[in-house]
């Protein structure tokens, strides 16, 4: 259920109606917008007389909501949220670019990537270090020794860092991670959800290889119940019949989504083709999409990373795409 308040209301009988929210076991999650103030309410609602709460003075309207997803809910916070990573600003307009390699391989590697694309307009860097990888023989990241190197090319180029966590138990060594990612496959391990909701960093939540988008957002609702409001949906293809690509990028999903929840939404292009030749269009159809960010793997030797080598770009064709989002971002709203 939410209420619209009235822009004159008492802040005293605000106090009131929340205390007997209260008592009928319902928390609360006030939202102060430009036009509105509305006050959600999160929990069991069926207790609450909608009738009894529509006369109060301080109540404009009053309405129950049937999504699941209650602090996700564009209805509970009608103006877009708008993260901001160390002065970095995504959503509300703001669109950045997360650029880096899949997996950390070297500190002469990172740094040197890290360099070139913030070079080239990314203003985040991305890099793994633990690695979820389909087969137990392939490369699984360098871990902490990864994270460490990511620190270091921040410091060298004052790129904030994003980069994906397994398991809670990791949770320490992400203390100074800028950004913690939730990749496809941990979208729904809600234990960790749950942790990252106790924590006071943004997290990017990739959507699951085979997951609604009613399902993403339950998942951003599990971080944000709590108490972490800073959630960037990501948009990172599903698995459909379709075999000439990777995954099946879901363009129609960020306007969606926007529609849905006031959360940012950014797309991952790389993951969700696969290949390297499709990225560059893919970005370029996000971003005409109204995204808020993208997400691109950058490799220096592609042809001899160690992970997902075929969907990165060299940091010169990173340059020439960076370049053709600029020219896009203000005929779509957008600023840096």
């Amino acid at each position: 259920m939410i209420l619209i308040l009235k822009r004159d209301h008492d802040p005293q009988q605000l106090e009131t109606l929340t205390a007997w929210l209260n008592t009928m076991g319902v928390s609360t999650h006030l939202s102060r917008g430009e036009f509105q103030t509305i006050l959600g309410l999160v929990g069991d609602t069926s207790r609450v007389d909608i009738d009894l709460v529509k006369s109060m003075d301080i109540v404009e309207d009053a309405k129950r909501i049937q999504e699941p997803f209650k602090n996700a809910n564009r209805k509970f916070h009608p103006d877009d949220t708008i993260i901001d990573v160390g002065g970095v600003k995504i959503g509300g307009g703001h669109m950045q670019i997360i650029a880096g390699p899949c997996s950390v391989e070297s500190e002469e590697q990172i740094i040197g990537i890290a360099k070139d694309v913030k070079a080239a307009g990314a203003t985040l860097l991305r890099g793994g270090a633990f690695k979820p990888r389909t087969s137990p023989y392939s490369f699984q990241g360098l871990r902490a020794e990864g994270i460490e190197l990511l620190l270091k090319a921040k410091e060298e180029t004052g790129l904030p860092i994003v980069t994906e966590i397994m398991e809670s138990s990791h949770l320490p060594f992400f203390k100074d991670v800028d950004v913690i990612q939730v990749g496809a496959r941990n979208m729904q391990n809600f234990e960790l959800l749950k942790d990252l909701g106790r924590t006071d960093k943004p997290i990017l939540l990739k959507r699951g290889l085979a997951n609604t988008l009613e399902e993403l957002l339950m998942s951003a609702e599990y971080i944000m119940a709590g108490g972490n409001q800073k959630v960037i949906l990501c948009e990172r293809g599903i698995r459909t019949f379709e075999t000439a690509t990777r995954n099946t990028l879901d363009i129609s999903a960020v306007s969606m989504l926007h529609e849905m929840s006031h959360l940012p939404v950014v797309v991952d292009p790389s993951h969700a083709t696969g290949i390297a030749r499709m990225v560059p269009p893919m970005s370029l159809a996000a971003t005409a999409a109204g995204a808020d960010g993208l997400i691109i793997e950058v490799h220096n030797d592609p042809r001899h990373a160690l992970s997902d080598g075929a969907q990165s770009l060299t940091p010169a064709a990173f340059a020439e795409l960076a370049g053709q989002i600029r020219g896009i971002m203000p005929i779509v709203g957008k600023t840096a």
